[in-house]
């Protein structure tokens, strides 16, 4: 299984192009989105290219390999605009023996034991650590508005491998 695990578009259509172009040159199975797709939320600027409309258009052309979940700045009107869905907090993909579970990362960590992957997004930093509890935390960053200095990153799972890229 190949994902493509992106977060934080924000209504970025510019951003949002780039990350649709990689995806289709990766040749993921999946597009992963850890929420805040279409709004760019009370605390963050403008990103470049704000046109929540054409990210909606770009990303219901590919309905059929998303799999997201619900961030802070996503809404039951995103989900009237949106043709897959955006509501669920929390999304679960299994790996063989690899549980995957995904969150935006503004609500509790779920029960999660030791080799379980958990995925976020919502801080827009990068993150790769192993947890007290066993369980591994990675974050891709922000597709467009990284903060600390990172990049305009996602990470792709294949064969068991994270890798951690860049725009």
């Amino acid at each position: 299984m190949k994902l493509f695990i992106a977060s934080d578009i924000h209504g970025s259509a510019v951003w949002c192009e780039k990350m649709v172009e990689r995806f289709k040159r990766e040749g993921a199975d999946k597009l992963v989105l850890l929420g805040d797709i279409l709004y760019h939320g009370p605390r963050n600027p403008l990103p470049d290219g704000y046109a929540p409309q054409k990210v909606f258009n770009m990303l219901n052309a590919l309905r059929a390999q998303i799999i997201a979940v619900r961030g802070n700045c996503d809404s039951e009107v995103d989900q009237m605009v949106l043709e897959f869905n955006v509501s669920s907090d929390y999304a679960e993909i299994y790996d063989g023996a690899t549980k995957i579970t995904l969150s935006h990362g503004h609500r509790a960590v779920p029960p999660l034991g030791k080799g379980d992957v958990y995925i976020t997004g919502h801080t827009h930093v990068p993150l790769n650590c192993t947890e007290a509890e066993g369980y591994v935390h990675l974050n891709p960053g922000s597709v467009s508005l990284p903060k600390e200095n990172s990049a305009h990153g996602y990470i792709l799972y294949d064969n068991g491998v994270f890798t951690f890229k860049e725009l």
